[in-house]
């Protein structure tokens, strides 16, 4: 007979008891008392036995004592197979011990095509409503993909031999921080019903000489010993790390220490070796077929003779910053498999969400779980249950307080009336409040998504209406839309492509990639990506062009690189460039070190807006007030191919920005004329018009510090000594730039 391991822990028992044995090893047969189980088990295939002997030692694993003679009945493809305990030995090498079992066990048999038999429901739970993968949303590719690269390999290792294949000794799970990589791989452990041991990169050091190695050396052979087994590795960049030096990323100027190469080279040593069997396990397998002889036909598994058959070890490892490990370690043999688990989509989000709501009381609909789905740009799976946990935070609040009310109201009644007249009321029982999409829309101001923490700026609550002038027809710009106004122009340049992408995709058409805003000083340009910002609800970056300028060579180029990076970890994503001519001048003339840096600036930029990585579900925007300095380059089509032109305020804009300025000041409204006011700003800009409402409240003070209300005169004054800095040549200057790119 054949054995199979199932480690069993016994625990303690009652103090009046002697602590019974541990097995180390259990040995299982068929019953020979079932005619219709022996002839079903007949018709099994190798790998079919072999998959039975693992569903038998998923139920021994969760049996607290197992005695001889104990039977399980496991319903398998179809048939009811008796499977009986023929043979204990305990880790001292003692066999035909016998406890009395505990309470009813129960055992789980987590496989698909594996059912449950009522009579055996004691022993056997149906635990398919329990799939480990079911507490994991929006990684069905990545499951499918898992279950492939890992199930396979553990479960029908002997097909692999078939075929004289070596299965992948790891997979490497990489992403950005909360996508679910260490969930995942805990996932895989249980779904396969493997043993699984854990290391975590920061841990497993030690400042002793060797003990680290020692340490990793330990674990592959307890993996080996609990075979089939998955080894777990998280944050393994912390654990192996580049080592040689460089500047690239996770790789120190002088490369990794002596600490880190000694543990690389370890761990390299036992991922080549994990093929091979323990010595320690072949030797107790020798021993134990040499005490029970000969096979009696009917094991599970068939026996042949006894060899070093390859221990089935899978390696899971994970890490956010997959550059950082060292090469060696990527290459086939190893770790050769790599899996992203990327930021989920709006689908895979709504699937997460539904996932995670679905023990939280709450009264959502569908479609109030789609709608929060599709705002949530650039949330991880860790994003999306702080949101949810601060949803059911406020639903918290209000339960205790009504609970507290409730008891505080009982507490002045038996104050002021008798015990007897106070009617009994259960303060545990009180209705809960249900979570509800008030509750999301709060946690949503609250709960950032992980990628734009380190750069977000909350934009200025800006709105269309606030921005005079942005709604009237334009009178330049390029394209089929370039007679719409401003407002028109920028939201379907920049809404339509997230908000409507089944559309281009049906229709067969490119979304624009980038857009231009130019024209004169002080005309808004940056209020209305502002506004676009606050009404599309898109994550937003702004990117401020002299910022990103450093000292340091190469260090420029990587701070775009950076924002390109971060933008698309974070899609739907508006990356706003103000004042881009300071960034992407014309290289036509380098005559100095600073052009030299400009060039490879532009580079850089043009190189992340249509270079071989797609940015996808990214826009970018631009604003300057000197489009005839850009690079051609970044004109051309699929860069910022879009050009609006945002010209000065005509008459009515003015009026409008006068009125909207004076509502916040003490003016007699009754005594101001608005008509003169406009005509008297003909040619100002939109700042300028501020700027006069401005200093009409200085003049006034100036006049009378005590004054009670800001009068026309003072609009008048201000109006006349404004200097105007928009002039009829400069606006000539971007009507003639803009004709020479019109074709």
């Amino acid at each position: 007979m054949s054995t199979t391991s199932a480690s069993s822990t016994a625990s303690e028992s009652e103090a009046t008891l002697r602590k019974p044995p541990t097995a180390a090893y259990v040995q299982l047969s068929v019953s020979i008392d079932q005619p219709a189980t022996s002839a079903a088990f007949a018709k099994l295939g190798k790998s079919d036995r072999q998959m039975l002997a693992i569903h038998a030692k998923e139920c021994l694993s969760d049996l607290e004592y197992v005695h001889l003679g104990q039977q399980l009945s496991i319903s398998f493809q179809g048939s009811l197979f008796q499977i009986v305990i023929s043979a204990l030995i305990d880790v001292n090498g003692q066999q035909g011990w016998s406890v009395s079992p505990a309470d009813p066990p129960s055992c789980q048999v987590a496989s698909t095509g594996t059912s449950t038999h009522k009579g055996v429901a004691a022993l056997i739970t149906d635990v398919s409503s329990q799939d480990p993968y079911s507490k994991l949303g929006g990684l069905d590719h990545q499951i499918a993909e898992i279950k492939t690269l890992i199930e396979m390999p553990l479960m029908s290792a002997e097909i692999f031999m078939q075929y004289g294949l070596k299965p992948s000794k790891g997979v490497l799970l990489y992403g950005p921080p909360g996508t679910g990589k260490t969930s995942l791989a805990r996932a895989v452990a249980a779904a396969t019903g493997s043993s699984y041991l854990t290391i975590d990169g920061p841990e497993l050091s030690s400042a002793f000489h060797g003990e680290t190695e020692s340490k990793l050396r330990n674990i592959f052979k307890e993996a080996r010993r609990k075979s089939p087994c998955i080894i777990i590795i998280d944050e393994i960049d912390a654990l192996a790390p580049r080592r040689e030096g460089g500047t690239g990323e996770g790789a120190n100027a002088d490369g990794a220490g002596d600490v880190e190469c000694r543990v690389v080279a370890q761990l390299l040593t036992l991922l080549d070796g994990m093929e091979e069997a323990d010595d320690d396990q072949d030797g107790i397998q020798r021993d134990d077929a040499e005490r029970f002889g000969q096979d009696d036909g009917n094991d599970v598994v068939a026996r042949s003779k006894i060899t070093k058959a390859p221990a089935r070890i899978v390696i899971l490892a994970a890490t956010n910053r997959p550059n950082a490990i060292d090469p060696a370690l990527r290459r086939p043999g190893r770790l050769d498999r790599e899996i992203e688990i990327g930021i989920p989509t709006a689908a895979a989000r709504g699937d997460i969400i539904r996932t995670l709501i679905r023990p939280v009381p709450h009264d959502l609909t569908p479609e109030q779980i789609n709608d929060l789905a599709n705002r949530t740009h650039g949330y991880v799976g860790a994003d999306l249950s702080a949101l949810i946990r601060e949803a059911g935070m406020r639903a918290v609040r209000r339960t205790f307080a009504r609970r507290q009310s409730a008891h505080d109201g009982l507490e002045a009644q038996i104050q002021s009336i008798s015990l007897e007249s106070v009617e009994h009321q259960n303060l545990g029982e009180a209705e809960l409040d249900k979570v509800n999409a008030g509750d999301l829309q709060a946690a949503l101001s609250l709960v950032r998504p992980s990628a734009m923490r380190e750069i977000f700026l909350e934009p200025p609550k800006v709105f269309w209406s606030g921005i005079a002038g942005s709604s009237t027809p334009s009178t330049g710009g390029s394209g089929a839309l370039s007679s719409k106004s401003v407002q028109a122009q920028v939201r379907e340049l920049v809404e339509w492509p997230i908000k409507h992408a089944a559309t281009f995709s049906r229709l067969g058409v490119s979304p624009p990639r980038g857009v231009l805003l130019y024209g004169p000083p002080g005309c808004s340009k940056t209020l209305i990506a502002r506004a676009l910002a606050t009404e599309s609800g898109l994550n937003f970056l702004a990117v401020k062009g002299p910022e990103l300028y450093s000292k340091y060579v190469g260090e420029s180029e990587r701070a775009i690189r950076d924002t390109f990076k971060k933008a698309r970890a974070a899609s739907p994503t508006i990356i706003f460039f103000d004042e881009i001519d300071a960034l992407s001048s014309s290289r036509d003339d380098e005559s100095s070190s600073s052009d030299a840096l400009n060039s490879r600036m532009i580079a850089a930029l043009l190189n992340d807006m249509d270079g071989i990585e797609a940015m996808s579900d990214v826009i970018v925007i631009g604003a300057t007030n000197r489009p005839q300095s850009l690079d051609p380059a970044l004109l051309r089509p699929g860069r910022l191919d879009r050009l609006v032109y945002v010209g000065p305020p005509d008459h009515e804009a003015r009026k409008q920005i006068l009125r909207s300025r004076m509502a916040k000041m003490a003016v007699k409204a009754d005594a101001v004329d608005l008509d003169k006011l406009g005509q008297m700003t003909d040619g100002c800009s939109g700042a300028e018009v501020v700027s006069i409402c401005q200093e009409a409240g200085l003049l006034a003070m100036d006049e009378d510090i005590n004054c009670q209300a800001i009068e026309q005169r003072h609009f008048e004054s201000a109006a006349s000594s404004v200097k105007r800095r928009i002039t009829s040549l400069m606006i000539m200057q971007y009507e003639n730039w803009r004709d020479t790119l019109i074709v």
